[in-house]
C-alpha cells in the first residue's frame, strides 16, 4: 500500500470559545446533504441527524483511509463509546461539514473524532468523540486493531508509527 500524502483542511476558527479545538488536524471532509425531514419543529437539524451525518462520514472516511468499500459484516473494528456534544443549531439552508480524523491510538482501540461546521464562517454545530476497538468476530471478544488497519490510519492521518 502507499502512502498517502493528505492535506490538512483548514477551516475558519470556531466564534463559540466554548467549543473545544479539535486535538487532530483534519485530513478528510464530507459535505452533508441536509433533508426536509431533518428538521425539527423548532426549524433547525435534529440532535438525532448529527448522529446519521457522523456515522456516514465515518463510513465515507473509512472506505477513503482502506482504499475501496468495508465489508461490515466481518467488521474487524467495532464502535464501543461515542459523545457528542451539540454547540450550534444548524438551519435547513446552511451548508454543513463533516471533519473526520483519528486521534489517540493504541493497541487495542483509537479514538475518531468528529465535527460537524459550516465552512463558511467555522461555526462547529457538533463535536463528536468515538472509541473504536478491534474486534475479531467469530470470537465476539476484542483483540488488537488489525495491522492493515493500523497501516492505512497512519499513512492517511500523515503520522509515523
Amino acid at each position: 500500500m502507499k502512502k498517502i500524502s493528505n492535506t490538512e483542511i483548514r477551516v475558519p476558527d470556531c466564534p463559540n470559545p466554548k467549543v473545544p479545538a479539535p486535538r487532530a488536524p483534519f485530513h478528510h471532509a464530507l459535505q452533508a446533504q441536509l433533508r426536509f425531514n431533518d428538521i425539527d419543529i423548532f426549524g433547525h437539524v435534529n440532535n438525532s441527524v448529527y448522529l446519521q451525518l457522523l456515522d456516514l462520514a465515518k463510513v465515507r472516511y473509512f472506505e477513503k483511509v482502506l482504499d475501496g468499500p468495508v465489508d461490515w459484516h466481518s467488521a474487524t473494528v467495532v464502535v464501543v463509546n461515542i459523545n457528542a456534544s451539540f454547540h450550534s443549531p444548524a438551519y435547513f439552508d446552511e451548508p454543513l461539514t463533516v471533519l473526520t480524523a483519528v486521534g489517540d491510538m493504541s493497541e487495542h482501540s483509537f479514538i475518531l473524532e468528529q465535527r460537524i461546521l459550516n465552512p463558511d464562517n467555522g461555526d462547529v454545530k457538533c463535536t463528536a468523540r468515538t472509541v473504536m476497538a478491534g474486534f475479531d468476530p467469530a470470537t465476539a471478544r476484542g483483540v488488537a486493531i488489525p495491522p492493515l488497519w493500523v497501516k492505512s490510519l497512519l499513512d492517511f492521518e500523515n503520522r509515523a508509527e
